[in-house]
């Protein structure tokens, strides 16, 4: 799943661990996340979304069309 968390937080001047810990999960998951080598559960996108106060659409987005 393409998106742009590292954008968003770097647009918010936020290091991996503070936004790992805005949004409670770990920053080796949050920096996985970013390098698209794992996809985040429904709890996880939840929790970018408030940590990152954007909607989901503006961080995650999927080009593959099926």
């Amino acid at each position: 799943m393409k998106n742009r968390i590292k954008v968003l937080r770097a647009e918010r001047n936020l290091t991996q661990q503070q936004l790992a810990d805005l949004a409670g999960i770990s920053r080796t998951t949050l920096a996985l996340i970013e390098k698209e080598k794992a996809v985040p559960d429904g709890t996880t996108i939840v929790a970018l979304v408030k940590a990152l106060n954007v909607p989901a659409e503006q961080i995650f987005f999927d080009f593959s069309v099926d």
